[in-house]
C-alpha cells in the first residue's frame, strides 16, 4: 500500500510545509508514527556544520520518527532558486536513486510518510526529471495546496488536470496566503464547484495552530482509508 502522501502546490510560496507540518500533527493525533520528507531544498543557511533548508527542519520537528537531517533532506542548496539551477550551480546531480533509497528509510520507519516537493508540480529537478516524475515513481498520491490569491482558480484547475493525467489526487486544500486577500471564501466556493477532487481542509488563521489541526484532523481518517484503498 502507498505509505504517506505528496505534497504539492499550485506555485512556490503557496504554504506547502505548513499543511505538511499540520497533516504530520493530525496523523501524530491518531497515534500513528510518522515522517516528514523532503527530497530536495534550495534556500538554506549554514548550521550544524551543514546546509539546513528550514522547511526540512520544520518537518523533522513535528516528525515521531528519528531520522538524520540527510535522510530527511538528501539534497540541500543555498540559493534561493529553482532547484534545478542550484543544483547545476553546485555541480551536483539530483538522482532519484538517491530520494529513492532515503525514502525507502523513512517507509520502514515510519507508518505514514508526508513527502514535500519544491514549488509547483512541474518544477525541474534536472536530467529530465521533475517533482511530478518523483511523486509518480515513489506511487504516492497527491495532495495539493492551493494558495488563495487572485489567479488561484486558473493555478489550481491546471494543476489539478495535470496531476490526475498520470496520478492519484487524494484531495486539495486551500490555503490563505496573505490576509489582505478579500475574497478568500468567495474563491474557496468557486473551487469546490470546479475542482474534481474533494477539498479536505481550509487554512485562514496560518497564526492559530491549534484551529488548523482540528480543520484537517476530521479529514485524517478519510485519508488513512484513502491509502487502504490501494493495500
Amino acid at each position: 500500500m502507498s505509505k504517506g502522501f505528496f505534497i504539492t502546490g499550485t506555485d512556490t510560496g503557496v504554504g506547502k510545509t505548513y499543511v505538511a507540518v499540520n497533516l504530520i500533527r493530525a496523523f501524530r493525533e491518531l497515534q500513528l508514527k510518522v515522517s516528514g520528507f523532503k527530497p530536495v531544498a534550495s534556500g538554506a543557511v549554514w548550521g550544524n556544520g551543514r546546509l539546513e533548508n528550514e522547511d526540512a527542519l520544520a518537518l523533522m520537528h513535528e516528525s515521531n520518527v528519528p531520522l538524520s537531517y540527510e535522510i530527511v533532506n538528501p539534497y540541500c542548496f543555498e540559493p534561493a532558486i529553482a532547484p534545478h539551477l542550484a543544483a547545476n550551480q553546485a555541480g551536483v546531480d539530483i538522482a532519484f536513486s538517491q530520494i529513492q533509497s532515503c525514502y525507502k528509510k523513512h517507509a520502514e520507519a515510519s507508518d505514514v510518510v508526508i513527502v514535500e516537493g519544491a514549488g509547483g508540480w512541474k518544477v525541474p529537478l534536472g536530467n529530465q526529471l521533475s517533482f511530478d516524475d518523483v511523486a509518480i515513481a515513489l506511487d504516492l498520491p497527491v495532495i495539493l495546496v492551493v494558495g488563495l490569491q487572485l489567479g488561484c482558480i486558473s493555478h489550481a484547475l491546471l494543476s489539478e488536470a495535470s496531476i490526475l493525467k498520470k496520478n492519484r489526487l487524494a484531495g486539495w486544500v486551500g490555503n490563505v496566503v496573505s490576509q489582505e486577500f478579500g475574497e478568500a471564501d468567495a474563491n474557496m466556493e468557486t473551487l469546490k464547484e470546479l475542482m474534481a477532487s474533494p477539498c479536505i481542509g481550509y487554512f485562514k488563521q496560518q497564526s492559530t495552530k491549534e484551529n488548523n489541526v482540528v480543520a484537517v484532523q476530521a479529514n485524517t481518517a478519510k485519508l488513512l482509508d484513502y491509502l487502504l484503498e490501494f493495500s
